[in-house]
């Protein structure tokens, strides 16, 4: 069974778990890791004839446009993440609305007239609080969201009712939510990010298998900061910051070796494509 491979690519100085200490503002001032930590993906991908889809940061595809080029060139699906990686239930609609059609324009200067049909949300910022956002998305052209995250118990996103599997949320626009467990009552993440990091591997191959097993297609997220090890240190960062984003980082790249060789991958658009109707 295809299984979905996703890539959320953002820099190591964007993500949530360091906004209170590095300001938007100063982006800028941080030397950049992304392009190089994205052709280490795009190497190993291309060793295992295997393809993904990139959900591009606006920011990122404004700023390295070539790497835009890059990926879409080698065979992968673009979609979108946002431009600015700013949670969704931290905006108004207007703002979101104009931070989406950022990340188009960016990733369209790029590309030219490529079609963009996916979105996530940055940290998976579509709540109960912010489902208007799914209107917005479809107005925009996108025909799948994975920002949905059918998780209780985390401080930053998840409807723990949430349906767990590809369903069409609002007509014409599918949600795909990246894949949990269901042990008892409760639905527990076992396939990217940090829980990538953090569980043993062969929890990870075990509830993929039991996806299968079911006739779901798991789907994996990553980020190219979590295959650099070598990354600099935000030492003014909390201590559960800190771990939440360094644990095991020089695990990520061997893992997905070892998945890659037990598992099939392809892009959300290949994998749903019968859902999708492209």
């Amino acid at each position: 069974m295809l299984n979905a491979l996703t890539i959320d690519v953002e820099d190591y100085f964007q993500v949530h778990a360091f906004e209170k200490v590095i300001k938007r503002s100063n982006w800028d001032n941080y030397s950049t890791r992304v392009v190089c930590n994205t052709n280490c993906i795009l190497k190993l991908l291309s060793e295992y004839k295997v393809r993904a889809t990139f959900f591009m940061l606006g920011w990122i595809a404004e700023r390295h446009p070539q790497l835009v080029e890059q990926i879409a060139s080698n065979g992968h699906e673009i979609a979108t993440h946002g431009y600015q990686h700013e949670l969704i239930y931290r905006q108004t609609p207007k703002e979101f609305a104009d931070d989406l059609n950022r990340s188009i324009k960016a990733i369209h200067n790029a590309l030219g007239d490529y079609q963009i049909i996916g979105y996530r949300a940055p940290s998976f910022s579509i709540t109960r609080q912010s489902l208007w956002a799914l209107d917005i998305l479809r107005d925009y052209g996108i025909k799948y969201d994975s920002s949905i995250f059918p998780l209780t118990a985390h401080d930053r996103y998840g409807i723990s009712d949430a349906k767990r599997f590809i369903h069409e949320i609002k007509k014409d626009l599918w949600e795909i939510p990246v894949s949990t467990l269901r042990l008892s009552k409760y639905n527990f993440p076992v396939a990217g990010g940090g829980y990538f990091r953090l569980f043993p591997l062969p929890i990870t191959s075990w509830a993929i298998r039991r996806l299968n097993i079911d006739r779901h297609p798991a789907i994996i997220y990553l980020h190219p900061w979590e295959f650099d090890p070598k990354q600099p240190r935000i030492s003014n960062a909390s201590l559960m910051s800190r771990f939440r984003h360094y644990v095991n980082l020089d695990k990520t790249e061997n893992r997905l070796r070892l998945l890659l060789n037990e598992f099939k991958f392809a892009p959300m658009k290949q994998v749903f494509a019968q859902n999708l109707s492209i």
